[in-house]
């Protein structure tokens, strides 16, 4: 299947640092396409590599007909980096609740919500 151009280059991506234990370099991750990174040695590296994985990601889609992704459709989810100590107080009060540390976090958000808009 060919794959539009146009489409593999309208996906938002995030581009961070590698750290040394990470092996260096760059990593590129479209949060639209679950799973869909890639890196590089330089951002410009990673940015092709990660066009590439885009291409064969929606290959792949294609192969097994699985639905393509919309670029920029809200996929409910984001990934945040926490300190560690806060991330170990979220945990055990999932523990303590009985719920997913995701689940805690959903409702404690929905909850800060509510009260903003309340205000």
């Amino acid at each position: 299947m060919k794959i539009d151009k146009k489409l593999t280059e309208s996906y938002p991506f995030t581009i961070r640092p590698l750290s040394p234990e990470e092996g260096g370099g760059f990593m590129v991750e479209y949060l639209d396409l679950p799973g869909c990174v890639s890196d590089g040695e330089t951002p410009e590296e990673a940015m092709e590599h990660g066009r590439d994985a885009v291409k064969a990601y929606l290959a792949s889609c294609a192969k097994h007909g699985d639905p393509i992704p919309k670029p920029g459709a809200p996929s409910g989810q984001w990934r945040q980096r926490v300190p560690r100590s806060l991330h170990a107080r979220l945990a055990t009060r999932a523990r303590q609740e009985g719920v997913s540390l995701n689940a805690l976090v959903s409702a404690l958000i929905a909850e800060g919500l509510g009260k903003r808009r309340a205000s």
